[in-house]
């Protein structure tokens, strides 16, 4: 962990992620981070993810892939889970 980094709880972590998710230009409907797990210094963040009929996944799941890398770049430099 860094030591620079101010420890927060997950749900506190996780309503930042969505605040910053619907500020985000990518922002569309049913996009949300549900859990944050802590990998070494890095937050990796998971949510739905949206597939085709054929359960191949879709350009929403790519946008939410994106944004959730988005989120541990902007992010892990902050905080680490308590």
């Amino acid at each position: 962990m860094q030591n620079n980094t101010q420890a927060i709880t997950r749900r506190a972590l996780l309503e930042k992620a969505n605040a910053l998710i619907k500020e985000h230009d990518d922002y569309f409907a049913g996009m949300e981070t549900t859990d944050v797990i802590q990998q070494g210094e890095l937050l990796v963040f998971r949510g739905p993810f949206f597939l085709d009929a054929d359960d191949v996944p879709t350009a929403k799941t790519t946008a939410v892939f994106n944004l959730f890398k988005h989120l541990t770049v902007t992010l892990s430099p902050l905080y680490h889970l308590e």
